[in-house]
């Protein structure tokens, strides 16, 4: 049974650069704006994966202009993440890293075991592959979690 979408939601996981940004993205785009979505990384030390924003366009949605920002640079900017209701760990660290930070908090943590793509397959078609498995692991989780979007039933654009 699906949920009703709640008003934010947060996506986390390692860097913020690979499967969070297709999270948030993808959750954009099936779902409007009707919900504030957002994602971060326990460290934003890395530019978005190429890859990610490969399998993300095959699907039109676009990751090209996303900044990494970590937790720590959410919080130097601002944002208070009690404000969200819900945050969605992708990565064990992200989720050890996101239950610290809101354990003052009655937030929910969730989490979603996605694949990490990166350093999988040889060749280019062997790792957009991977890249593709992860992504689609995010949508089934979205479909799972919230029902399929009204205008896109194949989650594929």
């Amino acid at each position: 049974m699906t949920k009703p979408l709640p008003q934010s939601v947060l996506f986390c996981c390692d860097h913020n650069a690979v499967r969070s940004p297709m999270a948030e993205g993808i959750m954009k785009r099936f779902y409007g704006t009707g919900t504030y979505v957002q994602s971060a990384g326990v460290k934003g030390d890395m530019d978005i994966d190429g890859f990610s924003i490969a399998v993300c366009q095959e699907m039109s949605v676009e990751l090209s202009r996303h900044r990494s920002r970590s937790f720590d640079e959410m919080e130097d900017w601002g944002d208070d993440l009690g404000s969200f209701d819900l945050i969605i760990a992708l990565s064990p660290a992200s989720q050890r890293r996101a239950q610290e930070l809101t354990r003052f908090n009655h937030l929910e943590v969730e989490y979603w075991p996605i694949l990490d793509p990166t350093g999988l397959g040889e060749s280019r078609d062997a790792k957009l592959v991977s890249y593709r498995q992860a992504r689609d692991q995010i949508i089934e989780n979205l479909h799972a979690k919230w029902g399929a979007p009204q205008e896109d039933t194949d989650g594929r654009g």
